[in-house]
């Protein structure tokens, strides 16, 4: 049986390991489902387990020896939000509304299965994906492995717990407004928002109107990378980001060179005045003190919001209210949902036209910041892990004005498309992870992972483990 090294070993290296015939995939699901058992009581990150399944498809996996290549992911484990389809199973969107089973892949899940991959469980995630943190009334708390007591972020909370406690070699995550972000800031784990279009939403779903897209939450800048290569196709994507001119993974491992990195500590105006920690301002201040060690030309420079803030709030809140019309057993959903989901019904769509037809506008304004820097860098969320049950008793535009005090640096990139990335920066005195928030030109994701693979040198992340584990 591997060691507790090879659980966190991630997927880039599993795969290596593989290959070379050093472990073997049957290996790896074991290990994982063991540990699952073990772990997984506690912390909640998955709705549903695979083991018979998982066994079965490593087995498959092995049978062609180390020399058969099977794709750049050939058995290795890896988890799945539930919200992607796994075929024959529930896609439950963290609800308790979905009595029916999928009957098929999202095509998501058959480009990681065709690269190879294994899915041995899915994940849970709040009510329609809707928090800043993952608790369902169907489903239970998900916990974060560095402090039990503390969120995992949201909405791909489970995700990023079974990748920080070494559950899953990475997993499958979704990004509305933050949540490959904000659970990756909570985990200690890199997360990428990717170009909008750039990894697959199935076709006809343009989930809450063009802002939520699909990507991973991965312990290491390489394993998201290889991932991304995996699966990225713009070529079919509606949206038609620009290629992006060469491999994911030889961008991470290519260095950025020399970049102009604007820093800003400025939000979006949000519903309620945003905060922002000193702990969460003293990351983005050492880290553009590291950036310019590195040789990087730092300038404090705002991104020019405007009125942005009113256009992601019409896209969310319209989209988690047609995603409650879609579902089936509505009366199962929770209070704070339902209240969001009759808030967000009263936008007409007239407002939801305008809305998204203005998208360009703001676009132009706001990435004007480019025309003076390479890459903006600004905090991904304003207060390090909140406490379980924080907004338990609250209504649904109370949580909601709560999280937005804290999440105005994330949605606007989700409503105009760049890509970002959460990246690692350090710990609290008290053992809560850290992180700063890396933003490109549209399409250039490149230049974040390659970036963020520099910071991952010199400050390696994925060493340090949480007590959860």
């Amino acid at each position: 049986m591997p060691d507790t090294d090879v659980a966190f070993a991630g997927v880039a290296r599993q795969a290596e390991l593989i290959r070379d015939g050093q472990v073997s995939s049957r290996e790896l699901v074991d290990l994982y489902l063991e540990r699952i058992e073990r772990l997984d009581p506690e912390l909640n990150a998955f709705r549903v387990v695979f083991p018979e399944r998982a066994r079965a498809e490593a087995d498959r996996a092995g049978a062609g020896g180390a020399s058969d290549d099977g794709g750049p992911l050939r058995g290795v484990p890896i988890a799945v939000k539930d919200c992607h389809d796994v075929a024959g199973e529930l896609t439950t969107h963290g609800t308790g509304c979905v009595d029916e089973p999928a009957g098929s892949d999202s095509e998501l899940v058959r480009r990681l299965r065709e690269a190879g991959a294994i899915v041995i469980g899915k994940t849970n995630l709040p009510e329609l994906a809707f928090a800043m943190f993952t608790e369902s009334g169907t489903w239970g708390v998900t916990r974060n492995p560095w402090n039990t007591e503390r969120v995992p972020g949201g909405s791909s909370g489970g995700s990023a717990a079974a990748v920080a406690a070494g559950l899953a070699a990475a997993a499958t995550a979704s990004d509305g407004a933050g949540s490959i972000r904000y659970p990756a800031s909570y985990c200690n784990l890199f997360g990428l928002k990717p170009q909008r279009g750039r990894i697959p939403i199935d076709p006809g779903i343009e989930s809450w109107h063009g802002m939520s897209v699909n990507g991973f939450l991965t312990r290491t800048v390489r394993d998201t990378a290889l991932l991304m290569d995996a699966t990225a196709d713009e070529a079919n994507s509606p949206q038609r980001p620009s290629a992006p001119g060469g491999s994911f993974f030889e961008a991470a491992q290519t260095p950025p060179g020399n970049l102009r990195i604007a820093v800003s500590l400025k939000a979006a105006r949000a519903l309620a005045p945003p905060m922002l920690d000193p702990r969460c301002r003293a990351a983005v201040e050492q880290t553009a003190q590291l950036l310019e060690s590195l040789g990087h030309q730092v300038s404090r420079r705002n991104p020019k919001w405007g009125s942005v803030g009113n256009g992601v709030a019409v896209l969310y809140l319209r989209g988690l209210a047609d995603d409650v019309r879609r579902l089936p057993n509505r009366e199962r959903l929770g209070r704070q949902i339902r209240g969001l989901g009759r808030l967000g019904s009263t936008i007409p769509d007239s407002v939801l036209r305008s809305t998204k037809a203005a998208t360009a506008k703001h676009a132009r304004r706001i990435n004007a910041i480019f025309d003076h820097a390479d890459v903006l860098m600004l905090p991904v969320i304003g207060e390090p892990p909140v406490p379980i049950g924080k907004w338990d008793s609250r209504s649904g535009l109370w949580t909601l004005s709560g999280m937005t005090r804290r999440t105005g640096f994330g949605p606007p990139w989700n409503y105009i498309g760049n890509p970002a990335a959460s990246v690692p920066a350090g710990f609290t005195d008290d053992g809560l992870p850290l992180s700063v928030q890396l933003v490109a030109r549209p399409s250039d994701e490149a230049t974040l992972l390659s970036l963020a693979a520099q910071l991952e040198a010199e400050r390696p992340w994925a060493e340090r483990r949480p007590p959860t584990s």
